[in-house]
């Protein structure tokens, strides 16, 4: 119990110190795991007929009194083979119980039970958001079933049973952190006791989830575009030329939207502004006549959803935009969700390049002819 607790500290702090933005949907869904839970254990064990074949004959049995509650617990290590499907295998102990009987004629009738082994399990998940699920799991265990009876009429006997047999369970899982999830979970384990008797022993639990070589995390740092070139002004002519007539133009720059947003966000973060700053800082001399925040989105979700984050991402760049200056009716936002991407959605990279926000700015800067 004691190993269990300290390793569970030990994932929580590991999983706190790396950032919390759910940014490796890959790697997530390909991650080997660990993790253990511990709980309260109930058995429901045929021990009646346990103690009625052991019973000799002539004796009436009028006392029972059992204990089918104990603590359970279990360490594990699975693969996730995709968001919905993972392989997983461990070691449980199911806890002791224990019964007792007694007869009209004098005698006493008792044993101890316990039930420990290794399973192998498919686990079913039901994502409801990027941090809620649900599951099941369906698998094979192969249990030793140890009995140790005591009592006048069976003292000093043992029996130790070997079986491989199903068990089921149903639980919610909670991720704290990309890497670190919390499990509540209800089990059913079927067993043989020693005398090959059928029982089923549940086990109720609370666990912890830690997956195993999350990248690092690289925020996507804005390069602005090259400056524009100088341009030389011409020999000075002998008699004093106009001033050069405004000369429209129009610069369009792209940011990643983990450069500006934290995962599933709208709000710019400090990066972000930083980022948005430079852009402004730029665009010092140029006489604005209108800017156009668009935002994109990969695949990942539906159009729906994908289309109100784009759009909610390029109004939030519009007002962190006017909180500088700039006028808000020269200002137009537009959300494209997934319809305009630029890579394909197939790979981590190119959706990463599709998860974007650009700003075009169409204004004139006074410059020499």
């Amino acid at each position: 119990m004691t190993a269990i607790a300290a390793a569970a500290v030990l994932m929580t702090q590991s999983a706190t110190a790396q950032e919390s933005q759910f940014i490796n949907p890959d790697w997530a869904n390909r991650a080997v795991y660990i993790g253990a839970a511990v709980g309260q254990s109930r058995a429901n064990i045929n021990d009646q007929d346990t103690i009625r074949g052991l019973t000799r004959p002539g004796q009436t049995i009028n006392r029972w009194s059992s204990d089918e509650r104990d603590v359970g617990y279990k360490l594990f290590m699975g693969k996730q083979l995709n968001r919905n499907f993972a392989i997983e295998g461990g070691y449980f102990d199911l806890g002791d119980f224990n019964y007792r009987s007694g007869t009209a004629q004098g005698g006493t009738t008792g044993a101890n039970l316990s039930y420990k082994g290794l399973n192998l399990d498919l686990v079913t998940q039901l994502p409801f958001t990027d941090r809620f699920s649900i599951y099941s799991r369906l698998g094979v265990q192969y249990t030793k079933a140890v009995t140790e009876f005591n009592g006048t009429l069976t003292t000093g006997r043992v029996y130790k049973d070997k079986s491989f047999n199903p068990k089921v369970g149903l639980g919610m899982e909670y991720k704290l952190s990309e890497a670190l999830a919390v499990r509540a979970e209800v089990e059913r384990n079927r067993m043989d006791d020693a005398v090959r008797n059928k029982a089923n022993v549940d086990l109720y639990s609370l666990g912890l989830v830690y997956k195993l070589g999350r990248p690092a995390y690289a925020p996507v740092v804005y390069t602005p575009p090259p400056a524009e070139p100088m341009v030389e002004a011409p020999a000075p002519a002998p008699a004093p030329a106009p001033a050069p007539a405004p000369m429209p133009t129009s610069e369009k720059v792209s940011f990643a939207a983990e450069a500006l947003f934290d995962f599933d966000k709208s709000v710019v973060k400090p990066a972000g502004r930083a980022a948005l700053d430079d852009l402004l800082m730029k665009l010092q001399g140029m006489n604005t006549e209108v800017m156009v925040t668009v935002g994109h989105t990969d695949s990942v979700g539906s159009d729906a959803y994908n289309q109100k984050l784009s759009q909610r991402r390029a109004e939030a760049v519009k007002a962190y935009i006017v909180s500088k200056g700039v006028d808000a009716s020269r200002v137009y936002t537009e959300g494209k969700g997934e319809s305009q991407p630029v890579a394909d959605n197939k790979t981590a990279e190119g959706r990463a390049k599709n998860r974007r926000v650009t700003v075009e700015v169409v204004g004139t800067r006074t410059v020499n002819r």
